[in-house]
């Protein structure tokens, strides 16, 4: 079978011409692209989902330095390595500068917001590099595979056509030949459609968690805690003190 099969790829390349030719490096060099992009995004999925704990580690060191030394030696090229950094490199930097730039006369809060929203975009950025690529072969593959299918039956009947026999074996065999075409399309869309849809969903809910994470940083940097330690926190408080009822208010 295999024989047969190198067999009929051989023939069909070596009677097609020069425009089915390329149609085939086209979507071999789709193809090459495509999964280039799958294993490289699929290997970085896999580091994030190994420093998926790192975050709740950070926040129960013991300082802030020593949360930011941890994320560095076991995350160190995860986004959320790179957001806390640029929100305790902001918030130093308004400290320190205070009123002597203009942009050291922002509140601290607003400062260390737009470090955030750099860090958040950039990640954003990194995460969808790639997507773009993989939706266009998704969409595209198939019909330059139908391409190369339709001008290959094309062919096939022009070369029968002035051969003069029409009998179906000698139809069969060149119009299956080109058909393949067709099939070698979606061998190179399937592929690059699933990891599209894939990385996508991946990605929201990635950056949904650096989202609750530049929250919580924000919260930390202007009020001294996490927004759930201070939830916590309201809701110990509220324990502690007796209920009383509106009438009683009154």
């Amino acid at each position: 079978m295999d024989t047969q099969n190198a067999l009929g790829l051989s023939q069909l390349w070596a009677q097609a011409d020069f425009i089915i030719q390329g149609v085939a490096v086209l979507l071999i060099g789709m193809s090459v692209i495509s999964w280039f992009l799958i294993l490289s995004k699929g290997l970085r999925l896999l580091s994030a989902r190994r420093h998926a704990g790192v975050v709740e580690q950070f926040w129960n060191a013991a300082s802030l330095d020593d949360g930011l030394s941890l994320l560095a030696r076991h995350a160190g090229d995860a986004p959320s390595t790179r957001l806390a950094h640029q929100a305790a490199a902001a918030h130093a930097h308004c400290t320190r500068a205070g009123q002597s730039t203009l942009g050291g006369a922002l509140d601290a809060g607003e400062f260390v917001t737009r470090a955030l929203r750099r860090s958040i975009a950039k990640s954003t950025a990194t995460l969808e590099s790639g997507l773009t690529v993989l939706a266009s072969i998704g969409s595209t593959a198939p019909f330059v595979g139908l391409f190369g299918t339709v001008w290959g039956i094309y062919h096939a009947l022009t070369t029968i056509s002035l051969s003069g026999a029409a009998s179906i074996g000698t139809v069969a065999g060149p119009v299956g030949e080109a058909l393949i075409m067709t099939a070698f399309g979606l061998f190179v869309a399937i592929p690059a459609v699933l990891a599209y849809n894939g990385f996508n969903r991946a990605n929201r809910v990635e950056l949904s968690e650096l989202d609750g994470f530049a929250h919580d940083l924000h919260a930390y940097f202007t009020t001294g805690a996490r927004v759930e330690d201070a939830a916590a926190s309201d809701r110990n408080a509220a324990a502690r003190q007796p209920f009383t009822t509106p009438a009683e208010v009154a």
